[in-house]
């Protein structure tokens, strides 16, 4: 059963032309019938209401018991941004946040994280937008751990595209999970989405591809 809160997040993703459907390649190299594009939030509204849709899960999940989040280059530092300001206003809870240069900086103070600086001890959750095959959480990993002894403890995506990763049968975010041991939230999943469509009756097309590619790819 979809809820009215995933069907809203959902359509808010599509008028902002975030969540498209058609023919594309995803960074792990598959070709896919949907592609989730957070460099498609472009409006101060926009960036205003997503902040506000990842700090409610953020609120439900861990509520203030952590001490900084991470918006990994690029995608993830509007979001954290967002979220930062929207868990903030909405809840009272004021917590810092930071990110990476994909460059070093070689002037003025250095380094390639900018905003907070974690401390040893700190427990950090990353705002990310979708996982994938695990790959870009692989890099961002050693970034943090370079920073600090710190503890990341949890990671809030867009989308769980339920897809297999580097083990059959297992998830990439079932691999993040025992690798890494970070508990990941979704606002929905590839099966919420498909509900969605299904749902409107006007997407036949795009329902059996979809089909093809979660029988190909997808772990449930």
């Amino acid at each position: 059963m979809l809820s009215a809160a995933k069907k809203e997040f959902i359509e808010f993703m599509m008028s902002a032309d975030v969540l498209r459907f058609g023919s594309f390649v995803t960074k792990s190299g598959r070709q896919t019938p949907y592609f989730v594009n957070t460099g498609n939030y472009k409006t101060g509204l926009q960036n205003s209401r997503l902040g506000e849709f990842y700090a409610a899960a953020v609120k439900e999940a861990v509520g203030a018991d952590f001490d900084a989040m991470f918006g990994p280059a690029y995608k993830g530092i509007p979001l954290a941004t967002s979220v930062a300001g929207a868990l903030a206003r909405v809840y009272g809870i004021d917590k810092p946040f930071f990110f990476n240069r994909k460059e070093a900086k070689d002037h003025g103070e250095g380094g390639n994280i900018v905003g907070y600086k974690p401390k040893d001890g700190d427990r950090v959750i990353i705002i990310e937008d979708v996982i994938t095959a695990g790959t870009a959480i692989r890099e961002t990993m050693p970034v943090l751990q370079s920073c600090a002894d710190v503890k990341v403890t949890d990671m809030f995506i867009s989308v769980n595209r339920c897809e297999v990763g580097q083990t059959p049968g297992k998830t990439a975010v079932m691999e993040v999970g025992e690798e890494f041991g970070i508990q990941v939230h979704a606002l929905i999943t590839v099966q919420d989405i498909y509900e969605y469509l299904k749902e409107q009756g006007t997407y036949g097309d795009i329902l059996g591809q979809m089909e093809a590619y979660m029988a190909q790819y997808c772990v449930f």
